[in-house]
């Protein structure tokens, strides 16, 4: 009988008070749309970050003295070194292949002889693509004998590890600032709904209701506009995220892409904010005292 009721009572804001009903699922609504576009770009943003980091490789340059099995055994040295994911050998004749294709010109016609280096492209494994974990790889790949030099985008390492810190603790700001603007948006507009229904609230104290007979229509209640204001602004997002996939460049399509689960975690935190905001606002009419007019 006592779940009858809460399903009942929970459920009646649709009908009784739809002007409030209709404030705090709007409210859900919009305060989704801010965490759910923050968050997109920010996931997004650290994905084009990552991507960049990948790209980073270094090219380790041989001595021309060195025989093919001599050629084999460095290489096989800097494959084992911890942090490299691959190694590439690039062989002379490789080398002024990729010459010609990247300046449209033939080194065999500019000189009689091939000047350009045998090398060794090295990929690195995920923790090492860093400014720190490159440079322990390049100083053990210079160490090696038959190494004449070692090159990488040192530069790019050191911007990317200032910027993502920088980075991390600006998204942390304001990701904060969003949330906790949310949770009281939402409460402060379940608070207004309760408020129209404090004499009710007092009836059933008067009566001799519990706590949590009070309380549970309520929380269903923001449970119910949590889950409606989240299913709306999943909705609203997926279109949105779906023009603008179409419609910008592939370059920039990164940065809108969205994994279909998204969708349901979007849904989930408006369930969270719905019931945060009613348990929030509900509290103080159960602990007030009764009044008698």
């Amino acid at each position: 009988m006592q779940l009858i009721y809460i399903f009942r009572e929970g459920f009646s804001g649709f009908r009784r008070a739809k002007l409030s009903m209709f404030a705090a699922i709007t409210t859900i609504c919009v305060s989704l749309l801010l965490l759910g576009t923050f968050s997109v770009l920010v996931l997004n943003a650290n994905s084009v970050v990552e991507s960049l980091r990948e790209k980073v490789e270094m090219e380790a340059f041989l001595a021309d003295y060195l025989s093919p099995v001599e050629t084999s055994i460095v290489r096989d040295s800097i494959a084992l070194l911890p942090g490299v994911r691959e190694v590439r050998y690039v062989s002379k004749e490789d080398a002024a292949t990729i010459f010609k294709e990247e300046f449209g010109e033939d080194i065999h016609r500019v000189l009689d002889f091939n000047p350009l280096p045998a090398s060794i492209k090295i990929f690195l494994k995920d923790g090492y693509r860093t400014t720190t974990g490159a440079e322990g790889v390049y100083e053990a790949i210079k160490n090696i004998k038959g190494v004449d030099d070692v090159i990488y985008r040192k530069t790019l390492l050191e911007m990317l590890d200032r910027r993502a810190t920088t980075f991390l603790w600006l998204i942390f700001g304001i990701g904060l600032f969003i949330t906790i603007s949310s949770v009281f948006l939402v409460a402060n507009t379940i608070r207004l709904a309760i408020y129209a229904k404090r004499k009710i609230i007092q009836t059933m104290k008067l009566i001799g209701a519990t706590k949590s007979f009070v309380r549970g229509p309520f929380i269903l209640e923001g449970l119910v506009q949590g889950f409606v204001g989240g299913g709306l602004a999943a909705a609203i997002l997926f279109l949105v995220f779906e023009y603008l996939a179409g419609w910008i460049s592939i370059e920039l399509a990164g940065f809108v892409h969205v994994k279909p689960f998204y969708y349901g975690v979007v849904v989930a935190v408006g369930c969270v904010l719905g019931f945060v905001g009613s348990t929030i606002s509900i509290r103080r009419f159960i602990s007030e005292s009764v009044v008698y007019e």
